[in-house]
């Protein structure tokens, strides 16, 4: 995985989220949904930071994986806010190309881990 690319590309989705969840309030969405998105949306940014720090190799992988996991969480809350109009048709495409990048980047990048036997 080129590092850089992971991290400035989960950095932009996680300001992304931020002002989401600044304009879902202003909407009076669900605040545990708001929550919700922010928590995970974020968090993928934060995991692979960490990962940048591991102490092993499993370590690393860990982390990249909660990375993943964090983002395919994101994309859930991303369709449910869509699905309950929270989200226009225009805003949910936007977020959905940058998720879902994100997740296929971090999920080759597991695999290729996986290939290396961490």
């Amino acid at each position: 995985m080129n590092e850089s690319i992971a991290h400035e590309k989960s950095f932009a989705f996680s300001i992304r989220i931020v002002s989401l969840c600044r304009h879902f309030r202003k909407q009076r969405c669900e605040q545990e949904l708001i929550r919700q998105i922010l928590r995970s949306g974020t968090s993928i940014g934060a995991n692979l930071a960490e990962a940048s720090f591991a102490v092993s190799k499993k370590d690393f992988f860990s982390k990249v994986h909660i990375s993943l996991k964090e983002c395919s969480e994101t994309w859930y809350w991303l369709r449910l806010l869509h699905a309950t109009s929270c989200l226009t048709d225009q805003q949910f495409e936007s977020m959905k190309q940058d998720c879902l990048e994100l997740m296929r980047l971090l999920t080759a990048t597991t695999k290729t881990l996986s290939k290396q036997s961490v």
